[in-house]
């Protein structure tokens, strides 16, 4: 359900925008804030996506915790696991509605108002939402390989992309880092899915 909200809240932004992809902060400031102006309705419709799917996305934290639990897991991966997970949901709701703002005509008559709630929906959706879903996916990869729980692989990779995700911090500091941030965030997706459906609700003594 998340990712369905999230991909699609992208895909149905982008084609009422005629195709023009929803910009980088760290593009033109003029271009920018054309792009709100022009296209006020596909980012409302987008933002509003983006903010339902923290929903489920939280959702899925507070169901792999538990279930982590119930497995008999008593380390830190549980709690790690739920607290990433929540604060990612939490960053997207923040990031959502921030971008709804955006699409209100009476704030896109204030360039500088408009460039810094830019940022902060950068910001909260982009590294903060990615970097503390990657806490998500260390918590469960963790105990996933050393309670085999997950496939082997499964595990080692979700460690990989959890690396990937904190590593997207650089971002704040060297924009070009910001390539980090969709790699970790649909391979993320796709690791989450299958880990989903590959955790166990039983484990054998």
């Amino acid at each position: 359900m998340f990712t369905t909200l999230f991909v699609g809240g992208i895909a149905l932004g982008t084609a009422l925008a005629g195709g023009d992809p929803f910009p980088s902060p760290f593009g033109d400031p003029a271009g920018t804030l054309a792009y709100f102006r022009e296209h006020h309705t596909a980012v409302g419709v987008g933002a509003a996506l983006q903010f339902a799917a923290s929903v489920p996305f939280a959702l899925y934290a507070a169901t792999t915790a538990a279930r982590l639990r119930n497995l008999g897991i008593r380390a830190p991966g549980a709690t790690i696991a739920l607290v990433g997970g929540v604060l990612a949901a939490a960053m997207l709701t923040l990031s959502g509605l921030l971008t709804w703002v955006l699409s209100r005509p009476d704030v896109l008559t204030e360039p500088a108002l408009v460039h810094a709630l830019h940022n902060l929906a950068f910001a909260t959706g982009g590294v903060g939402h990615v970097v503390f879903a990657g806490l998500l996916v260390a918590g469960l990869a963790v105990p996933g390989l050393l309670a085999r729980l997950l496939p082997r692989g499964l595990a080692v990779t979700g460690l990989v992309i959890a690396a990937v995700a904190e590593l997207a911090t650089l971002t704040l500091l060297v924009p070009d880092a910001a390539v980090l941030l969709p790699i970790a965030r649909f391979t993320g997706m796709a690791w989450l899915i299958t880990a989903g459906f590959l955790l166990p609700s039983t484990r054998t003594r």
